[in-house]
């Protein structure tokens, strides 16, 4: 069995991503807590010496790392054959998916929370009602991406879905309200047995 470690914290939403994916693929791993909000210089030293930009999410396969959320979670379908990487369909899907939220909703949400927790500060004028409207464009996309599936891999979550939840689950601290199709999906990833809340994915040890 491998040993998979993962580098992450409760307020990134890419780290959470991959800790969904590997707790829907029941992946044993272990966890190490890294304050983001810290100087890099205080962060872990093995963390430091692995991850090239100093940033989360890292994951560690065998001590073998791996950064980029959207590429880990493509690392995690291949290799375990697991959340759409069970079929070349399946992993054609999650690409798409991936490609799509890095680009568009995955884009705009972190720093529509970003500008709510500054409260503005840095942001030039008119980029957050930009960031806004380009939310509403691609909830709409969100759901012809859906279509009437309960996920968006079908019947079953996939990469894709952990890859959207990252910052879907923080609409509030956003500040923008979910289409109705985008509410229903995200009540049904919630009662998702794996799911966990971002402080239970990295709990402070």
């Amino acid at each position: 069995m491998d040993s998979l470690a993962l580098f992450g914290h409760p307020d990134s939403g890419h780290a959470c991503k991959v800790a969904l994916a590997l707790s829907l693929a029941e992946l044993s791993h272990r966890t190490v807590w890294v304050d983001i909000w810290a100087d890099p210089s205080e962060r872990p030293k093995e963390f430091l010496a692995a991850s090239p930009f100093k940033e989360v999410p890292l994951l560690q396969i065998d001590g073998e790392s791996y950064t980029q959320s959207g590429a880990i979670l493509l690392e995690i379908a291949t290799r375990y054959k697991c959340l759409g990487g069970e079929t070349p369909a399946g992993l054609r899907r999650g690409r798409e998916l991936l490609m799509w939220e890095a680009n568009r909703i995955g884009m705009c949400l972190p720093q529509l929370k970003e500008a709510r927790r500054v409260d503005g500060a840095g942001f030039p004028d008119g980029a957050i009602e930009w960031l806004r409207n380009r939310f509403d464009a691609d909830a709409k996309n969100l759901a012809v991406l859906l279509g009437e599936n309960p996920f968006f891999h079908g019947d079953r979550p996939g990469i894709g879905d952990c890859a959207i939840w990252g910052y879907t689950q923080w609409l509030d601290g956003a500040g923008v309200k979910p289409t109705p199709p985008m509410q229903d999906w995200l009540k049904r990833m919630r009662g998702l047995k794996a799911m966990k809340t971002p402080q239970e994915f990295f709990p402070r040890r």
